[in-house]
C-alpha cells in the first residue's frame, strides 16, 4: 500500500517512507567511492589526489540543483498540502526547466574557468592537468547531474520514491560497471573515470525526464507552464542553505586541501580525499532522511496539523540520535579496513589516514542533528533559518576551526577542527529548534 503525504506517520511508516530516499543517498555515494577506488588504485595516487582537488569547484556548479530541488519540494509540498494540485505542477515543470537552462549555462562558464581556478588553488603540473582533464568531462555532463540532484527531492514529493530509488541504482551501477571496464581492462585512467561518471549521471538525470514527460501514476508531471518570479524567490530562498552548504563544504574543501598540503603535502590531500568519500557514506544516511522527511513536514505545515508536525519531529531526534551514537561506533571498527581499501598500498599514507579517521569520525555524533534541523526549517518555508544553520556549520566555524586548531595541534589541528565545528552547529540547531517551538507549534 502506498504511503501518501497526509498520513500519520509512526515509526514504522516513517521508516518505509524515508529507506527508499536514505538507499537512494547511500548508493549515490558509495557510486562514488568506486569512483575514488578506481582512480587510487589503478590510475595512481596523483591522479587520485587531483580528482579530490578539483571535486570542490565541480560540486560548487552543479549545487543550484540541489537548491531548486529542496527549496521547490518544500514549496511544492506545501502547495499540494494547501489542496492545489494544478499549481503544483506548473511549479515543478517551471523549476525543472530552468534546472536545466542554467545547467548549460554553467557547464559554459565552468569550461571556461576551469584551468585557471585549478591552477589559483595551487595545482601545478601533472597534478594541474590532471584536474583539467577529469574536469572537462564531468562538466559536460553537468546540466544533467543538476537535473539528477533535483529529481531525487521531487520523486520523493511526487510519493515515488521508490522510483527515485531506482533511477539511483541505475545510475551507480551504470557508474560502477563503466569504472571497472574504463579504467581497469581498458585503462583509460582519469579520462575513464570521468567518463564513466558523466554517463551515470545523464541516467540519473535524463531519464525521469521521459517519465515526468509522459502520462503518470505520481502527483507530478512536465506541463506546460509560465514563469512565476515570485514562486522563484521563494524557492531559491527555501533552498538557500543547502545551495549555501553545497557551496560552504566546496570553499571549505579547498581551504582544508590548501591546509593539508602546507602541513602534509600531496599526502595530506589524498588522505582527506579517502575520509570524504567515506563520510559522504555515513552523512548521506542523514541527508537521505532528511530529503525523505521534508515533503511530509512540508505537507503538514501547509496543512495546518500542527500535532504531525509535533510528532514527526520527536520521532526524527530519537531516530537521528540513535543513528548518530551507532555510526560513530561503526565508524571506529571500521577505519582500517576502509583506509586500507584506498591507500593500503602506501604504508605512510595508510597511517595520516587512519590517524585521521578516529579523529574525524567523532563529527557523526553532531552532524546528523545540524543536518535534519536545516532541512526542518527548509522543509517550514524558513529558508533564512535553514541557510544560518548551514552557513554556520559548513563554513563559519569550519574555517575558524581549521584556520586556527592547526596552529596548536598540527596536521591533528585540522581533523580535531571537523568534529568542534560539528559541535557548535549541533548547539546552535538546538537553539532554533527551542526558540521558533511557539511560531511553528511544533
Amino acid at each position: 500500500m502506498n504511503i501518501q503525504l497526509s498520513d500519520h506517520f509512526t515509526y514504522k511508516k516513517l521508516f518505509r517512507f524515508t529507506l527508499p530516499s536514505i538507499v537512494m543517498m547511500i548508493f549515490t555515494s558509495i557510486y562514488g567511492v568506486v569512483d575514488g577506488y578506481f582512480v587510487s588504485n589503478f590510475v595512481g595516487k596523483t591522479p587520485f589526489a587531483a580528482v579530490n582537488f578539483i571535486m570542490p569547484f565541480l560540486m560548487i556548479l552543479g549545487a543550484v540543483g540541489f537548491m531548486f530541488g529542496t527549496g521547490g519540494s518544500a514549496l511544492i509540498s506545501k502547495t499540494m498540502g494547501e489542496g492545489r494540485p494544478e499549481k503544483a505542477r506548473q511549479l515543478f515543470s517551471m523549476l525543472v526547466y530552468l534546472s536545466l537552462f542554467s545547467g548549460v549555462v554553467i557547464t559554459v562558464l565552468g569550461l571556461l574557468f576551469l584551468r585557471p581556478v585549478a591552477a589559483m588553488l595551487g595545482a601545478e603540473g601533472e597534478m594541474l592537468e590532471n584536474c583539467v582533464s577529469y574536469g572537462r568531462i564531468i562538466l559536460i555532463a553537468l546540466p544533467a547531474f543538476m537535473l539528477q540532484m533535483e529529481f531525487q527531492s521531487f520523486f520523493i514529493t511526487a510519493e515515488k520514491p521508490q522510483l527515485g530509488l531506482a533511477v539511483t541504482v541505475a545510475a551507480g551501477v551504470t557508474n560502477m560497471v563503466l569504472d571497472a571496464v574504463f579504467v581497469a581492462v581498458f585503462r583509460w585512467g582519469l579520462v575513464g573515470a570521468a567518463a564513466a561518471t558523466a554517463m551515470s549521471q545523464v541516467v540519473g538525470g535524463i531519464v525521469p525526464l521521459f517519465y515526468f514527460f509522459r502520462p503518470n501514476s505520481s502527483s507530478l508531471r512536465l506541463t506546460k507552464t509560465r514563469f512565476d518570479g515570485k514562486a522563484l524567490l521563494r524557492t531559491c530562498t527555501n533552498g538557500s542553505s543547502e545551495l549555501m552548504s553545497n557551496i560552504s563544504m566546496s570553499l571549505v574543501g579547498m581551504l582544508y586541501n590548501a591546509q593539508l598540503i602546507k602541513y602534509a603535502g600531496e599526502d595530506g590531500v589524498a588522505a582527506y580525499g579517502v575520509l570524504m568519500y567515506v563520510s559522504m557514506i555515513f552523512l548521506a544516511v542523514f541527508l537521505g532522511y532528511a530529503i525523505g522527511t521534508a515533503p511530509v513536514i512540508g505537507f503538514h505545515y501547509g496543512a495546518e496539523n500542527h500535532q504531525e508536525l509535533k510528532s514527526l519531529l520527536k520521532k526524527s531526534l530519537v531516530i537521528i540520535g540513535g543513528v548518530s551514537v551507532g555510526m560513530v561506533v561503526l565508524s571506529e571498527l571500521l577505519a582500517y579496513p576502509l583506509s586500507k581499501i584506498f591507500v593500503g598500498y602506501d604504508a605512510e599514507l595508510l597511517d595520516l589516514t587512519l590517524r585521521g579517521f578516529l579523529v574525524y569520525s567523532f563529527g557523526f555524533l553532531f552532524s546528523g542533528g545540524s543536518i535534519f534541523g536545516s532541512s526542518f526549517f527548509t522543509a517550514l518555508n524558513n529558508g533564512l533559518i535553514s541557510a544560518l544553520i548551514s552557513f554556520l556549520r559548513t563554513l563559519v566555524f569550519q574555517v575558524a576551526t581549521v584556520l586556527l586548531l592547526p596552529l596548536f595541534w598540527g596536521i591533528d589541528g585540522i581533523w580535531i577542527s571537523i568534529v568542534v565545528a560539528e559541535l557548535l552547529s549541533f548547539l546552535v540547531t538546538v537553539l532554533f529548534l527551542l526558540a521558533k517551538r511557539a511560531k511553528y507549534h511544533y
